[in-house]
């Protein structure tokens, strides 16, 4: 019946109204065809971009329209001000030469540095938290312990329990004259009641949502998320890693099974990293309502803990964090040891992977049985036995949901934080991750990993060809998404 009206209602439709709209939708199917030839991008996935306009009338042009565009080479603030900041917020020099770096971790940190400015500090200090409960409680300490800002910026806050606690802290603060400013992802934290972020603000706690999704620029914002979990407290203190402010996080999930996830503490002269990412993203979003804060004060932690922040971003020219990853794996020559809760790797990363585990290194990646998506669930899974055929090491964590993002290699090379190992992660989002080049924190991290691989079960290739055929279909289809999942 529906179908008959809509027949009926183009039908009657004046044959020059039906010309005109024929004819502006040619133009926007040829227009979006040329700016995906004109960006130049991976043959074969402009080439699909191309085929689904010319031969999926209305549905290729809204899924390109969401999901095909570009944003690279666009700025998020002025070329000016961002040197202004930098130079503002620009550590001490280090002297690699001094430094006790391989020549191979040299050029990784010189990759980083070109990239996006990232500056290699010491004089550093890390603390990991692999359970939420250890992480908010200090967290819940050193906002309460604030005397002159708290800039917080997470992809997720819900107003939960978890969530109304930390908001009362940030309203408490802010009463007390500390300066609070939160940035929060607005499709990521959709379920949060409007009223949750109005009642902050009457507080005094600046809250704003990165990408707000509102008619009409609903296509030109959903796609882009910002997944950093950033926090920055009085110069002194900072927070990355994996976890958002929710319960599940803290308490585990709705059946109570534990979420695992890795987060850091820092302290030093890292922490003018992250507050400068911050600022990147407050100007950004906020270009009336600029922060410029004054040099931070030196810091007395002497050492040769040595840290990079690597951002990555839609606008950056390069995929800063897949390239850094790229890297590290290719120059590995014993171990790369990987936990990720979605494993989507770009061809060239698993190629990279393929390479390393076939030149005998040590491959060993570890991804959850149950995710908090079916979908991602099945795509990772579609990626297993090509991982296992190249002799790498794919284990399964059995207890709940495995949400780190770490990618340990060697024996002085660590990095974690926002990133997961897929395509959104590398191409779509705003991300943040810590580089660290250190022996004893690598052997930490390590051991780590290690216990966690007692809950895990390794997959076989023979068992694993018996799963059954349903889900080896709904592997295949779902690989064809992974894209834009």
């Amino acid at each position: 019946m529906t179908d008959h009206l809509c027949a009926l209602t183009w039908s009657t439709l004046p044959a020059w109204v039906s010309l005109v709209l024929i004819a502006v939708y040619g133009v926007m199917v040829i227009t979006a065809i040329v700016v995906v030839l004109s960006e130049n991008r991976n043959p074969i996935r402009s080439l699909s971009w191309v085929i689904a306009l010319l031969f999926l009338p209305g549905v290729g042009l809204i899924f390109y329209l969401f999901f095909g565009r570009s944003l690279k080479g666009q700025h998020m603030i002025s070329r000016h001000n961002k040197r202004k900041m930098l130079n503002t917020f620009r550590p001490k020099q280090v002297d690699l030469d001094e430094q006790p770096l391989s020549g191979e971790e040299k050029a990784l940190v010189k990759l980083a540095r070109n990239l996006c400015s990232s500056f290699y500090s010491v004089n550093n200090e890390i603390e990991v938290f692999i359970t939420g409960n250890e992480k908010f409680e200090a967290l819940k300490h050193d906002l309460l312990a604030a005397r002159e800002f708290i800039y917080l910026q997470y992809y997720i806050f819900s107003d939960d329990q978890l969530g109304h606690e930390i908001a009362d802290i940030l309203m408490k603060k802010a009463r007390e004259g500390v300066e609070v400013k939160v940035i929060y992802d607005h499709v990521g934290s959709f379920s949060a009641r409007n009223r949750f972020f109005k009642m902050m603000d009457a507080a005094g706690v600046e809250t704003h949502p990165f990408f707000k999704v509102t008619f009409p620029q609903l296509a030109n914002r959903i796609n882009w998320r910002n997944h950093r979990k950033i926090v920055v407290i009085d110069h002194r203190i900072a927070y990355i890693g994996g976890m958002n402010i929710a319960d599940r996080y803290y308490s585990g999930g709705v059946d109570g099974s534990p979420w695992r996830d890795t987060h850091f503490r820092l302290r030093g002269d890292i922490v003018d990293s992250l507050l400068y990412s911050f600022l990147i993203d407050w100007n950004f979003k906020n270009p009336s309502k600029k922060i410029s804060l004054p040099q931070a004060p030196a810091h007395s932690l002497r050492n040769h803990l040595g840290m990079q922040l690597i951002g990555s971003g839609p606008m950056s020219r390069y995929n800063n964090i897949a390239l850094c990853f790229l890297k590290a794996i290719s120059v590995a020559t014993r171990s790369i040891y990987i936990q990720t809760p979605y494993f989507l790797p770009t061809d060239t990363l698993l190629h990279a992977l393929e390479a390393a585990a076939l030149a005998n290194i040590d491959v060993r990646i570890m991804i959850p049985r149950h995710t908090d998506s079916t979908m991602l669930r099945y795509a990772s899974f579609s990626y297993v036995t090509q991982c296992l055929l190249a002799g790498m090491k794919v284990y399964l964590y059995e207890p709940g949901m495995l949400h780190a993002k770490a990618m340990i290699i060697d024996d002085n090379f660590v990095t974690a934080g926002s990133t997961n190992f897929d395509f959104r992660s590398f191409e779509n989002n705003f991300e943040a991750n810590l580089m660290v080049y250190d022996r004893d924190f690598n052997r930490k991290m390590r051991n780590i990993f290690f216990e966690d691989l007692k809950h895990c079960t390794k997959l076989k290739v023979a068992d694993w060809h018996k799963r059954p055929g349903l889900q080896r279909t709904l592997e295949s289809i779902v690989r064809l998404v992974a894209p834009i999942l």
